[in-house]
């Protein structure tokens, strides 16, 4: 079995719509393109170490429209390595409809949703899971992830869709690595999905030290 590694961009308050550009989810949005003021040669490593490995893309129809009519035109350019991958590895698509997938690799998903997940993770190595914040919200409620790197950015916007936006159970997961920020102060934050739910306890108690007044 493989893993699921989902990659998201988010500002403080975790809203992560639309951070490559105005076009990319304007719908009710005013700052589409937010994380380009942002990028810096830091997180664009990063960005692009989170790719390695990558042998399947699991994507929204939203994330693979968007995916489809850009990659397949960038081999050669600035971004050619990515854009060489993207456009090697099977694409996995995640839609209610009968889309059009004209992106060569590309396969839609059927209607049970976690089962045709569980099947690609089966299938594969690594499976990334880039954006697509309404597929992630499947992914956050069964749990069909192994590791979430989220880049944390220096702003608030106040709207727009958020990282956690109702798929969320209780969940624990485990910092993989120190966060490690950018010069213009992106963080990166690098978890994995641990076993149980979150535990409770009482600050107060007498061996905590919290609460006690002297």
């Amino acid at each position: 079995m493989g893993v699921i590694d989902i990659e998201l961009f988010a500002t403080l308050d975790l809203v992560g719509q639309a951070p490559g550009g105005p076009e990319e989810d304007p719908a009710g949005f005013a700052f589409g393109g937010w994380q380009a003021p942002l990028i810096d040669e830091v997180a664009g490593a990063q960005i692009a170490a989170a790719y390695e490995g990558t042998d399947a893309l699991l994507l929204g129809r939203r994330t693979y429209d968007i995916f489809a009519s850009y990659w397949p035109h960038q081999e050669g350019g600035a971004d050619d390595d990515i854009a060489t991958l993207f456009n090697r590895v099977p694409k996995y698509v995640a839609s209610r409809g009968r889309p059009d997938l004209p992106w060569a690799g590309s396969a839609h998903l059927g209607p049970d949703l976690p089962a045709a997940v569980r099947e690609v993770r089966d299938r594969h190595e690594r499976v990334k899971v880039v954006g697509s914040l309404d597929l992630v919200q499947t992914l956050l409620h069964e749990k069909l992830f192994d590791r979430l790197d989220l880049w944390v950015h220096p702003i608030v916007l106040g709207a727009g869709k958020k990282v956690f936006d109702g798929g969320e159970v209780p969940t624990n997961l485990t910092l993989l690595e120190p966060p490690a920020a950018g010069p213009k102060g992106a963080v990166l934050l690098r978890y994995g999905l641990a076993d149980g739910v979150p535990a409770t306890g009482d600050m107060s108690a007498p061996d905590r030290g919290v609460g006690q007044g002297g």
